[in-house]
């Protein structure tokens, strides 16, 4: 009778710890931060883009800005939050400001390949060739699709949207 009782509780206690632990109404592992938000948005704004829906990529250009610029005020000096302050910025036709990001991120991380891209390409729309060859330079060795993009923008065989 004793062993029973114990084998009882020992089993309530299982399955109550099993449904505690499997996922409750608060599952913080699901939790998308503020740079997350702001990524997902940029991917859809670059589908709609190619889609030639530029109004509606701008609208989310700009509110993955607005959390890219609450995420670094949090976390301050992320390459990858800089690198993607600089796109949606150059997005948004801010070329300077843009540059400034990009600048920013690179003196954090000089040999991140997204933002020597995406520098490049900024150099392409704004006409300095030479300077989006030493971006491309920076990537010759990381055998990565940056390199690729880059050099086709330069080569003018992939049309970029600026």
């Amino acid at each position: 009778m004793i062993k029973s009782k114990i084998f009882s509780i020992i089993l309530l206690i299982i399955f109550t710890v099993n449904s505690f632990s499997a996922g409750s109404s608060s599952d913080s592992g699901t939790t998308k931060t503020l740079y997350d938000k702001a990524v997902s948005l940029i991917e859809i704004a670059k589908k709609m883009e190619e889609k030639g829906k530029t109004e509606k990529a701008n609208k989310r250009y700009k509110k993955a800005q607005k959390f890219l610029i609450k995420s670094n005020k949090e976390k301050p000096n992320k390459a990858d939050t800089l690198n993607y302050l600089g796109f949606t910025t150059r997005k948004l036709g801010d070329f300077e400001g843009g540059e400034k990001f990009y600048l920013q991120g690179l003196a954090i991380e000089p040999n991140h390949n997204g933002i020597n891209e995406y520098l490049g390409e900024l150099y392409v729309a704004t006409n300095r060739i030479d300077l989006a060859n030493e971006r491309l330079k920076v990537l010759e060795t990381c055998n990565c699709e940056e390199y690729v993009e880059l050099k086709e923008v330069i080569e003018g065989t992939k049309k970029s949207k600026y």
